[in-house]
């Protein structure tokens, strides 16, 4: 399964956990839970960073629910669950 399709499997399935770092971010930037669910099966990853030592990092580049474009870093853990790095307002 490719990386996108599975990223977007994790969020059907609800299947991940966002970050304190994240949730503060959002905070910061007005945005839900319901725009990470909406930017990722609509987005497209714009950069996989490979050379963090924890994993490769996917930063998808997508639309929040009112149209905002919306950056969503996630990587898969040891387990397999996804992980919301951060996600923020472009």
């Amino acid at each position: 399964m490719k990386d996108l399709q599975r990223i977007r499997q994790k969020i059907i399935d609800r299947d991940y956990f966002i970050s304190v770092h994240a949730e503060e971010e959002m905070v910061d930037d007005e945005l839900e839970r319901a725009d990470i669910e909406y930017a990722i099966p609509h987005g497209r990853i714009e950069k996989k960073l490979t050379e963090d030592i924890r994993g490769t990092r996917y930063r998808i580049e997508g639309p929040a629910r009112d149209g905002r474009i919306i950056h969503v870093v996630c990587r898969f853990q040891i387990l397999g669950n996804l992980i919301i790095i951060t996600a923020y307002i472009l």
